[in-house]
């Protein structure tokens, strides 16, 4: 798949990003695809080449841009439960400073960036996220519900809070078809009822499944809780999703 290393303008900068596309001629249904807490790194950038290759144009954004580009913190090859707690004392910092605030401007300026791609066809795209990316990926589609007709997020972070501003609280506004695939220790059963509370109330379809046998990071084979067989169930939900919601060239 052809890849590229993007300059995305936001209003606090430039934001350093991935992009893989179908290696054919056309315009193509676009995906941002919102990174885990650990950021850009190969496994994303694969991911994103696998979606490609069912003929999707993916953007994969440094969400960290202000703090350098990607990586902004150095991560081993594998990121096992020895190296955790010193990734995460450097982590915790950039996640705090991504505030509501940021997570909407920047959605502002990837939507717009991804829809004006040469590559990238008429039509809403999908916004699709792993962990904190869930969240960014909730709070893209209900601040635009007319540009965003999917979204999907995997082992996902922070959707509910008792923040004022928690991202289940503006799920009234969406518009998208969701899904979300849920390890057994992301959600108590009271946080997921809310959850399917708020999507009751807009309307849209969506389904929430807890992926059996599963910890939370499952998705990330460079991680300790990868599993294979829920990442395929993963794709399996992932792409009739994307096939149902986005136009094809």
């Amino acid at each position: 798949m052809p890849t590229k290393t993007l300059q995305i303008p936001t209003a606090d900068g430039q934001a350093d990003a991935f992009a893989a596309f179908p290696d054919r001629d056309g315009r193509h249904p676009g995906v941002l695809l919102y990174p885990d807490a650990f950021g850009v790194r190969p496994v994303l950038e694969g991911m994103a080449r696998e979606l490609a290759g069912h003929g999707y144009y993916v953007l994969v954004p440094n969400l960290y841009y202000r703090h350098g580009p990607a990586p902004v913190i150095e991560l081993p090859e594998h990121i096992g439960e020895e190296v955790r707690p010193a990734v995460f004392a450097e982590l915790v910092p950039l996640v705090e400073a991504h505030t509501t605030e940021r997570v909407l401007r920047d959605a502002d300026a990837y939507l717009g960036f991804l829809t004006a791609q040469p590559e990238v066809g008429d039509g809403p795209v999908a916004a699709i996220g792993y962990c904190l990316g869930a969240a960014l990926a909730m709070r893209t589609a209900t601040a635009h519900p007319d540009r965003v007709a999917a979204v999907a997020g995997f082992h996902p972070g922070f959707l509910v809070t008792d923040a004022p501003d928690s991202p289940h609280r503006a799920i009234p506004e969406l518009a998208a078809e969701v899904h979300l695939g849920l390890a057994e220790n992301d959600m108590t059963p009271e946080t997921i009822s809310e959850l399917n509370q708020a999507l009751d109330a807009s309307g849209v379809g969506y389904s929430t499944e807890i992926y059996p046998g599963t910890i939370h990071g499952f998705a990330m084979s460079d991680t300790d809780a990868f599993d294979p067989s829920a990442l395929r169930r993963h794709w399996d939900r992932l792409l009739p999703l994307l096939d149902r919601t986005l136009v094809t060239g």
